[in-house]
């Protein structure tokens, strides 16, 4: 599941990763279920799928919040899996991540300029003065005005306080930044903005992306390939127009056929999602059956059903 055409090796690969949490009456949640995929250098690739089908988990495993349980997660070849906390720490300028919530990201009691400025200090890449000229091109570069750097979070709309953070992740200038729901919090006129920022920024840097997100409009504008995530598993992988335009998994059928579309000419007749979705909690020992991929074109996979 991780072949690719070129001969240029991927920015990172994920080889069969798996992660469960334990939970009451020994059971357990299999969030992530021998899941591989590969993002190559400036690419995007989308995670999409409902809420709860192991997205955000698979998020924090490739950027080692979490430890897979069994897997392997090759950073420009080096299997960063098994790292320990310093011997990570030489990987973390490679890899950023911007979350949901930006309120929620930054501290209420620090300026957002000494937010921003941390990681420099933190892996001793800058001097202070350094630092400061530094944030304040960050700053330049996302569409902020200088003089906020003394402001709190508190005194920034949502899409400003998320533009802070994309300044952060961009100060160790990363190879691949994570955005974990990164533009769902957001008006729609500012996810627009926040998106042709990213945009913009990949082609000047030549930034990789993860894009964690459950607004299929959303992926369709910014992404190269699609992950289709189903009860902690993919369940289809494709360029985006093999993905939007040709589904082949009824999952990913159905996920389109929940998209609200304004102009009645322009629907289709697509099954909706109906029912209880099923548990991702096992007992001890039991665990869901393994899907089985095709190749259904060059490059398009999709789990047998």
């Amino acid at each position: 599941m991780t072949s690719q055409g070129k001969d240029q090796s991927p920015l990172i690969e994920v080889q069969h990763i798996s992660k469960q949490f334990p939970t009451d009456h020994n059971a357990r949640v299999h969030a992530v279920t021998d899941v591989s995929l590969h993002i190559d250098h400036g690419e995007t690739l989308a995670v999409v799928g409902e809420s709860g089908c192991g997205k955000s988990t698979l998020a924090n495993l490739i950027i080692r919040l979490h430890d897979a349980d069994q897997g392997r997660i090759l950073l420009k070849g080096v299997d960063i899996t098994g790292l320990n906390p310093r011997e990570m720490r030489v990987h973390r300028q490679t890899l950023q991540i911007v979350f949901q919530d930006p309120f929620a990201s930054l501290d209420p009691r620090v300026r957002v300029g000494a937010s921003v400025a941390e990681p420099l200090t933190v892996h001793k890449v800058a001097t202070k003065e350094e630092a400061t000229d530094q944030v304040r091109h960050l700053f330049e570069l996302v569409g902020l005005e200088q003089s906020m750097l003394n402001n709190y979070p508190h005194q920034f709309s949502g899409g400003q306080r998320q533009r802070v953070c994309i300044a952060r992740a961009l100060a160790l200038k990363p190879e691949l930044v994570i955005a974990d729901e990164a533009v769902s919090a957001l008006d729609v006129s500012v996810q627009a903005q926040v998106m042709n920022l990213m945009l913009e920024l990949q082609q000047e840097m030549g930034l990789s992306y993860l894009f964690i997100s459950h607004d299929l409009a959303v992926v369709e504008r910014i992404a190269h390939r699609v992950a289709v995530m189903y009860l902690g598993q993919i369940v289809e992988l494709g360029s985006r127009e093999q993905v939007f335009r040709d589904p082949r998994h009824s999952y990913t059928k159905r996920l389109l056929g929940a998209v609200p579309i304004a102009d009645p000419r322009q629907r289709t007749e697509r099954p909706l999602i109906t029912g209880e979705i099923p548990s991702p909690v096992w007992p001890a020992g039991e665990g869901p059956d393994l899907v089985t991929h095709t190749e259904v074109e060059p490059g398009h996979l999709v789990a047998q059903e």
